[in-house]
């Protein structure tokens, strides 16, 4: 199943997410070659990051509320959104995002529609999940309100900014995800004697027409 379907835009319970153990994960491909030097390539521009909730559960309450929204998604078959515990913001983690964040783009006089990303170094990651309310803009340094946002995690300006204005962003984002399995084993003997249930979760690549569901 694909497109609209396939995408609930409704949170994981944040409370539980806070307590995920978090995994990024590439695919890197690595030849030796006869000579002893290597070639390596990698199959996936992203990393696509896993992520194990049950540490998160700390109530029965919690138990709870995970095989409701568990229920509710059939399983492994709808995406959502979740927020990562460490990465879910354009600054550093436990700063308030700021509108001089993350580089946007840079105006040419004709454009009005900026992808959002966040980079790591020379690496970007595109951000198509943001949270309502929390994207500040800039251009030039200057705050602007003369904006709105996209389904698929686009800034879209009233006016193109003027050519070679430097245009930035804050904000909060989540991420997409779905469970890696179509079975939660809960057994409440065991969590009240203090063990963890495992609850894993990974991240999706979302089409650009899917995050608008």
């Amino acid at each position: 199943m694909a497109g609209f379907k396939a995408f609930h835009d409704v949170n994981f319970p944040v409370p539980v997410a806070r307590g995920s153990r978090v995994t990024a994960r590439r695919q890197t491909e690595i030849v030796t070659l006869g000579s002893g030097h290597e070639e390596r390539s990698t199959r996936w521009r992203h990393a696509k990051r896993t992520y194990d909730a049950g540490g998160g559960v700390r109530s029965v309450a919690d138990l709870y509320a995970v095989m409701s929204f568990f229920e509710a998604r059939l399983g492994q078959l709808h995406a959502f959104r979740f927020r990562d515990p460490l990465d879910h913001a354009s600054g550093q983690p436990g700063a308030a995002p700021t509108a001089t964040d993350q580089p946007l783009g840079t105006g040419d006089g004709v454009t009005t529609t900026f992808s959002l990303a966040k980079w790591y170094g020379a690496t970007d990651r595109a951000i198509k999940l943001p949270v309502q309310g929390s994207v500040l803009v800039a251009i030039d340094g200057s705050p602007t309100t003369d904006f709105s946002l996209s389904s698929v995690g686009q800034v879209v300006f009233d006016n193109p900014p003027a050519s070679g204005s430097a245009l930035t962003v804050g904000y909060l984002f989540d991420v997409p995800a779905r469970f890696d399995t179509d079975t939660l084993d809960v057994d409440l003997t065991a969590f009240t004697a203090g063990a963890i249930p495992a609850i894993p979760l990974i991240e999706v690549f979302l089409a650009e027409e899917t995050a608008n569901a």
